[in-house]
């Protein structure tokens, strides 16, 4: 599996745990910045990731801002792309098993490093139903090809 991980200046307190955790796990991962505090617009970085995993280079995203919700609005812009934004545990699960989210998105000034990593690891490792989600899946592939 290959991660494309990008964060704005919000979100980069996050970046040492999240990829400590990939190291961890063993888990190849390509970081698109940023790498210091200094403010950033988070679109730039959104769209480098997101681009990456739909153009199917990287597997899966992972995107830090301040709440996450402004990365997830500018990756999901990119057709192909079902970022979601996370807090809790079950969402982790229910979006890689129901809604086969291709790019996490988390919140620097909501979460701490621990709970991102756990959060991550669920959605890692929570396996995409198939099923009646797939037809889904579909509805939204369909409403990409109508951009």
């Amino acid at each position: 599996m290959r991660i494309a991980i990008g964060s704005d200046h919000g979100g980069i307190v996050l970046k040492p745990a999240i990829l400590a955790y990939l190291k961890e796990k063993n888990i190849e991962y390509f970081d698109f910045g940023t790498f210091d505090t200094a403010s950033v617009d988070y679109p730039v970085y959104a769209k480098k990731v997101a681009e990456a995993v739909a153009s199917g280079e990287f597997d899966k995203g992972i995107l830090l801002c301040g709440t996450g919700i402004g990365m997830s609005i500018a990756a999901n812009k990119v057709k192909g792309i079902r970022a979601a934004v996370l807090s809790d545990e079950f969402s982790a699960a229910a979006c890689s098993a129901h809604n086969n989210a291709n790019v996490l998105c988390l919140g620097g000034r909501v979460i701490s490093p621990e709970k991102a990593v756990k959060l991550a690891d669920l959605w890692l490792s929570t396996p995409f139903e198939g099923d009646r989600h797939m037809r889904r899946l579909g509805l939204i592939a369909e409403m990409d090809e109508r951009k």
